[in-house]
């Protein structure tokens, strides 16, 4: 049985979350969801019972900082921004799926 596109997803979350956060500065963890999914076309949604796990690992390694503001619906949310250490390890996970994506291209190109 073949893994669905979360579980996928979920080797690539740090990646994703630490990028929007640098192009599109502090979200809280609902906005986080609707942009990862809204520039992929829809091809990849993260789950909440994934993301918020993720992000208090993240907060923990102190590679993102957080505070609580009022969402433009006027609700309480927790919002998370990119710190030098996220922006460090943003660097390394990008060479990291670099060099993934062309293993991955590698094989399937040989013949």
């Amino acid at each position: 049985m073949g893994k669905s596109n979360n579980d996928k997803l979920q080797g690539t979350l740090t990646l994703l979350v630490l990028r929007t956060l640098e192009t599109r500065g502090p979200l809280h963890g609902y906005g986080l969801c609707a942009h990862i999914q809204s520039v992929s076309t829809d091809l990849l949604r993260v789950e909440e019972g994934s993301l918020y796990p993720a992000l208090h690992r993240m907060e923990q390694d102190r590679w993102l900082s957080s505070k609580w503001q009022v969402t433009d619906k006027g609700r309480k949310a927790k919002f998370y921004a990119i710190t030098e250490r996220g922006r460090a390890q943003l660097a390394l996970e990008k060479e990291s799926w670099e060099r993934l994506t062309r293993g991955v291209s590698q094989v399937l190109q040989y013949s």
